[in-house]
């Protein structure tokens, strides 16, 4: 468990949006300018493929993260098809995969053209981007911290806390997103866009994918360890970042939901 007093600032699916994550950051600067505590940013992954600028994107990540210590960046599930794919080059079937699940305009941005590809060139992206492929490769999986878990996608609700596997960590939808009632921890996580376009709120998790890619909706929650307490900030359509209210779902724990 880490113990810090910083304000942790976890923000959801950016997918390429480098445009909107760079506001964010620098809202984050200007919100602690006055204090002598680094944050703590927490990118939930996927942070490629989709959006236009995935190397971008990538880019402000690794920044962000060597310039606040306690920072990190968690595996999504599309980062784990882009590892995938350039550690198996020559695998037609896992580069199809990442090219269905938005992977064009992420190889248009690691190689500078728009294809097709070599195996060859889809390999040099190791080579010439070896510190944003280490960063993928060394993501956390789950992080506690006090009374929250910070993941991608959710957790299996059947599972301790301590035994949940990667896969779950970074695919996981129904099982974990329809289950109600208390879990051990709150779970902050992004994964699965929720309607309306504003974070999502139940008993049980904090949801904050809300579409970056396409809606130009980049969300984030500030969460205080020491108190609990949690603002919520997004992008918005006039260039600036704003508080925002989330979408609380009252859901009766009584109800016994299918797993």
């Amino acid at each position: 468990m880490h113990r810090n007093t910083s304000k942790i600032y976890a923000i959801g699916d950016v997918h390429g949006r480098s445009d909107l994550l760079a506001r964010l950051i620098n809202f984050i600067a200007e919100h602690v300018h006055e204090t002598d505590r680094n944050p703590q940013i927490f990118f939930l992954g996927d942070i490629i493929n989709r959006g236009h600028d995935s190397l971008g994107a990538m880019e402000i990540v690794r920044k962000t993260i060597e310039r606040w210590p306690g920072s990190r960046l968690f595996l999504g599930n599309h980062e784990k098809m882009f590892i995938e794919m350039l550690e198996n080059p020559n695998d037609e079937s896992l580069r199809q995969k990442f090219v269905r699940n938005g992977g064009v305009p992420t190889l248009v941005s690691y190689i500078g053209y728009d294809g097709p590809y070599s195996p060859e060139e889809v390999a040099d992206i190791s080579v010439r981007f070896q510190d944003h492929i280490i960063l993928m490769r060394n993501a956390s999986r789950i992080e506690i911290v006090g009374k929250y878990a910070f993941v991608h996608a959710g957790v299996d609700p059947r599972i301790a806390i301590s035994e949940q596997n990667e896969k779950d960590l970074i695919w996981i939808r129904e099982r974990f997103l329809d289950h109600i009632g208390p879990l051990s921890h709150i779970v902050v996580h992004g994964h699965t866009m929720l309607e309306p376009t504003l974070p999502v709120v139940t008993e049980n998790r904090i949801s904050l994918d809300t579409g970056a890619y396409h809606s130009g909706v980049l969300s984030m929650a500030v969460i205080a360890p020491e108190t609990g307490a949690v603002e919520f900030y997004a992008t918005h359509c006039d260039g600036s970042v704003q508080g925002v209210e989330p979408v609380f779902l009252e859901r009766s724990s009584t109800i016994s939901m299918p797993v």
